[in-house]
């Protein structure tokens, strides 16, 4: 499974670990990933979902992820999350 943020994209970054001696050493970046169940009210079922603190913080002050999906662009999304949005917006267009 890919070290990445299902709803924002963030990924893993590298750079150097930079000791007081100022050696350096490569080290990896990792994004801080939860698994986490998010309530669609449109759907009205749970959507469970792999994604980065911060995206549930902004999934929270958006209103939900509801809001969040149809907010958000297609290129950030994984494949995933862009089927639930397809299914939200097709459940938004039949009510």
């Amino acid at each position: 499974m890919a070290r990445r943020c299902e709803l924002t994209g963030k990924a893993v970054l590298t750079g150097n670990t930079v000791s007081h001696a100022n050696n350096k050493a490569r080290r990896r970046f990792l994004p801080n990933l939860v698994n986490v169940s998010l309530l669609s009210d449109a759907l009205g079922r749970r959507v469970r979902l792999r994604i980065s603190a911060a995206a549930l913080r902004t999934v929270e002050h958006r209103g939900g992820i509801d809001k969040f999906l149809l907010k958000a662009k297609d290129a950030d999304l994984s494949r995933r999350a862009r089927a639930v949005k397809k299914e939200l917006q097709a459940a938004l267009a039949a009510a």
